[in-house]
């Protein structure tokens, strides 16, 4: 299957059809004993088996989508390891890792996250800088064969726009997903209509939700807004629970039945790609898989 043709697959799934997302890379990678504080896109080239094992694990629980373990790999997120200067590298790695490991049975997203960096006037982080570093990371990613592109897990409006504008410069199709609280805003009191609005107008044909400090029932409410707000089809994929601060670590409680209880409710509103985020393990996206292809 050409490029092309994985491109043809993903518009109908989305348009028609249903598409399972993965899980956490990020706290999958972390439990299996990655030091806290390194950064987990360097484990592409220094550990890639780990890498490859964590796709395998989504892949044999149901998944449709692989994400990049690329999500803190721009530019100003690698800078915090010293690893800038490897920004190029780690994507292209992070992106063929997925590939193989998907090869022709599913999809690959290429993960862009926040730059960690707080734009002007609000922040010293210039735009001009931020829209290059989102730039250089998605052609990385494009030029390493993924299908399309997810920008994740935003809070800020201005950053998510250029995350999406980058990435949809490429030519590959984009989704867009904010972080949102309790009160139904983001960090950055971005409402789910605001985003619903703005995204699209940078090149977004997907959007929604992820992570953020929200349970699998909660991130319902935050869907039925987008819906309301938009016709595009909508990404969900929440956390294993509201995280939860212990002696031990960050925590996410929910067990797999209990998350994809909320996904048959998820897709009635229109969701197309649901997954999970932070917390969530293959058992999650199995069960999410199992409720929602048996409906």
């Amino acid at each position: 299957m050409t490029g092309d043709d994985r491109t043809a697959k993903l518009n109908h799934q989305l348009q028609h059809g249903l598409l399972i997302g993965d899980g956490a890379m990020g706290t999958t990678l972390s439990a299996e004993g990655h030091l806290p504080g390194r950064s987990l896109e360097l484990l592409n080239v220094e550990d890639p088996d780990r890498v490859r094992a964590a796709h395998r694990g989504f892949l044999e629980a149901g998944s449709d989508v692989l994400q990049t373990n690329t999500f803190q790999g721009s530019r100003p997120a690698l800078d915090r390891h010293a690893l800038a200067d490897r920004t190029a590298e780690l994507n292209a790695a992070g992106a063929a890792l997925a590939r193989e490991t998907a090869g022709e049975r599913v999809l690959v997203a290429g993960s862009i996250g926040p730059t960690g960096r707080i734009l002007e006037p609000y922040g010293d982080f210039e735009e001009a800088a931020a829209r290059a570093a989102f730039e250089e990371q998605a052609q990385a990613l494009a030029d390493a064969g993924v299908d399309f592109f997810i920008a994740e897990t935003m809070s800020a409006i201005e950053e998510a726009l250029l995350a999406v504008a980058a990435a949809a410069a490429t030519g590959l199709p984009v989704v867009a997903s904010m972080a949102f609280d309790p009160n139904g805003r983001t960090a950055f009191g971005v409402s789910p209509e605001q985003a619903a609005q703005q995204l699209p107008d940078a090149g977004a044909v997907v959007v929604g939700a992820n992570c953020g400090t929200v349970s699998s029932a909660e991130i319902v409410d935050i869907a039925s807004k987008f819906r309301e707000a938009t016709s595009l089809p909508l990404i969900v994929q929440p956390n294993a629970g509201r995280p939860q601060r212990t002696d031990s670590g960050v925590l996410f409680p929910e067990t797999p039945e209990t998350m994809a209880e909320a996904a048959p409710r998820l897709r009635a509103l229109g969701a197309t790609l649901i997954g999970g985020c932070c917390g969530s393990t293959p058992e999650h996206i199995r069960a999410i898989a199992a409720r929602l292809r048996d409906a």
